[in-house]
């Protein structure tokens, strides 16, 4: 049982594999922050988990930032990431008739707390 872990251990060092430190606390955001978690909650948890690492309709958000690629393999930009909130991708559907400049980049601070 001990060797099992040690190869899982091994297997995710050679592979790269980097554990993803937890979000910031929500009563440790800044302001922006914590207007970016409102936009969060109010257009973008319905499919996406922000604090864990479990996908709903959507990939979960956690760690958004601290990986270099996205779900999608695009890398993880604030310009890729805006991108696919404002135009959409596969089933997520487009927000750039919802969500203003403001909202977007509130959203975008708060993401890169995950």
């Amino acid at each position: 049982m001990k060797r099992i872990g040690l190869l899982s251990l091994l297997a995710c060092a050679l592979a790269g594999c980097k554990s993803i430190p937890p979000p910031t606390p929500l009563d440790q955001l800044n302001p922006q922050q914590a207007r970016g978690h409102e936009v969060y909650q109010a257009h973008c948890q319905i499919c996406h988990n922000d604090r864990t690492d479990t996908p709903l309709a959507g990939p979960a958000l956690r760690g958004i930032f601290k990986k270099q690629y996205l779900p999608s393999g695009a890398a993880a930009t604030d310009e890729r990431v805006s991108a696919t909130i404002l135009h959409g991708r596969n089933m997520m559907p487009a927000q750039g008739n919802v969500i203003d400049h403001q909202d977007l980049d509130d959203l975008l601070a708060y993401l890169h707390t995950l």
